[in-house]
């Protein structure tokens, strides 16, 4: 545990403070700071993921200071915990001592290099999951010993904690899944009936469900209301996104790819290598990376950190290799390293900039709401100040990958909200093919007419514009 906690910390304390690691993670700590104010998640914010990644995020905010480096801080906690399951979870399918520890150490390795280097939702259910899996590895042993109790406490067990997962981020449930089904089927192994059998699959259904329920459950006591703007944006909104540019998708899948082709071909050479025939806990775990590459493609986004999911599986599963062909452990490591220490040498150092419009959008605001239509949601989070819009995160009213997803006119509602004059507005330089052609026209004819250029700063290749209305005087 010390090794894994060293290199957590060796990787990870570049970023320990950083209040721009990741737009998404920047809006997750706005949510959760504004629930202590009274803000309610999908009603006065709007987002798609469940309000278990808020409430993680709220507990962040609770801390002294800004919360940014406590979430960072929980973050790399359940990243070493989620290295220690592998590990564990690695002896269990026949690697060695070596090999599983080069394992947990890969997985770490690999988190930073798919947009996991900070507070990303699968680095947080990784670990429930990863959990879910090592207890789902000991079902062969427990069904040779027709251990029915203890299989039936272990679904329930693992299936709480999947569903807990799901509500940190809902494509969980695709590994949930597996881990039920995986049970169903060491049960009747294990000489259980078909009645039993169908008991225990409702039981565990329902301890999967639960977390779920609960949140429906507490957005129905508020009114018809809130449990509308619940259902819609947790479970309708997502299928109502145009999808992305094929082209687009072709490279994000393709760097994805190129990013885990060391794991990748280790888990292939583990596969040859493996005993015959397959121990049935090894064909768990490579069921378990079935399951992780069909949540992966639930969505068919493939931003870097929905690939974060397979961390996990094609870290154990190269556990094998690692431990019997060190050619291939170093190898595999070393590339890895060098990919990271690559990708670490272009990361410019944004968080002095962010804060310091931060700053200045607090003194400008004059006690009204900045508007942020491109660029850190931090802004709103570190300068204190009021939201604008519901629609707090820029991607929903300035890309037409959101154009009518979130059940409301984007473009009127960015209208709306210049129409009331905000003293501050956030842009950036940075060009794209999917803006909303009509919201993006609105701020344009505005800051034409209204404002002025008076701050900006660099943002990851391009930069972060601070814009000013014409009639008041910029303060410093």
């Amino acid at each position: 545990m010390i090794a894994l906690t060293l290199a957590a910390l060796a990787l990870r304390a570049w970023d320990f403070g950083n209040p721009v690691i990741h737009i998404d993670e920047q809006f997750y700590l706005l949510v959760g700071r504004r629930m202590w104010d009274g803000a309610v998640p999908f009603v006065d914010i709007w987002d798609r993921k469940p309000v278990g990644l808020f409430l993680i995020y709220a507990m962040a905010a609770a801390f002294p200071g800004d919360g940014i480096l406590a979430y960072q801080l929980m973050a790399t906690a359940a990243a070493i915990a989620t290295a220690a399951v592998v590990r564990v979870a690695a002896l269990r399918i026949g690697a060695r001592e070596n090999g599983a520890l080069l394992a947990a150490l890969a997985y770490l390795l690999w988190l930073p290099m798919l947009g996991g280097r900070g507070g990303q939702a699968p680095v947080f259910y990784n670990l429930l999951i990863a959990l879910g899996v090592l207890w789902t590895l000991a079902l062969p042993a427990r069904a040779a010993r027709n251990d029915r109790e203890a299989i039936l406490r272990s679904g329930l067990i693992a299936c709480l904690l999947a569903g807990i997962a799901i509500q940190l981020k809902y494509t969980a449930a695709v590994e949930g899944a597996f881990i039920g089904l995986a049970h169903l089927w060491w049960l009747r192994r294990a000489g259980a009936g078909w009645r039993g059998t169908t008991a225990a699959a409702v039981a565990w259904a329902l301890a999967g469900l639960t977390p779920t329920a609960i949140a429906c459950g507490a957005y129905a006591a508020m009114g018809p209301a809130a449990a509308k703007a619940f259902w819609f944006a947790n479970f309708s909104s997502i299928f109502l996104r145009p999808p992305y540019p094929p082209d687009e998708l072709a490279m994000r899948l393709l760097g994805i790819a190129a990013q885990l082709s060391p794991l990748i071909a280790c888990t292939l050479l583990g596969w040859r290598l493996r005993r015959r025939p397959t121990p049935a806990p090894l064909g768990l775990a490579y069921a378990w990376l079935i399951a992780a590459l069909f949540g992966f493609a639930a969505i068919g986004t493939f931003f870097d950190h929905y690939a974060l999911p397979l961390v996990a599986p094609l870290a154990l599963l190269s556990a094998t290799t690692f431990g019997r062909r060190p050619r291939a452990a170093v190898g595999a490591l070393g590339l890895g390293l060098l990919l990271f220490l690559a990708e670490r040498a272009f990361v410019p150092d944004d968080g002095p900039g962010a804060r310091e419009t931060a700053r200045l959008v607090r003194l400008n605001a004059r006690g009204e709401c900045p508007y942020v239509f491109i660029g850190d949601t931090i802004t709103y989070h570190l300068s204190g100040s009021c939201l604008p819009t519901a629609y707090a995160f820029p991607n929903l009213l300035a890309y037409s990958t959101e154009q009518g997803a979130t059940g409301i006119d984007e473009a009127a509602e960015v209208r709306r909200i210049l129409a009331v004059r905000p003293p501050v507005i956030v842009s950036s330089t940075r060009t794209l093919t999917i803006w909303n052609p009509a919201s993006l026209a609105a701020v344009k004819a505005a800051m034409r007419r209204d404002y002025r250029r008076v701050w900006t700063t660099p943002r990851n290749g391009w930069r972060t514009v601070l814009y000013l209305r014409n009639d008041l005087s910029f303060r410093r």
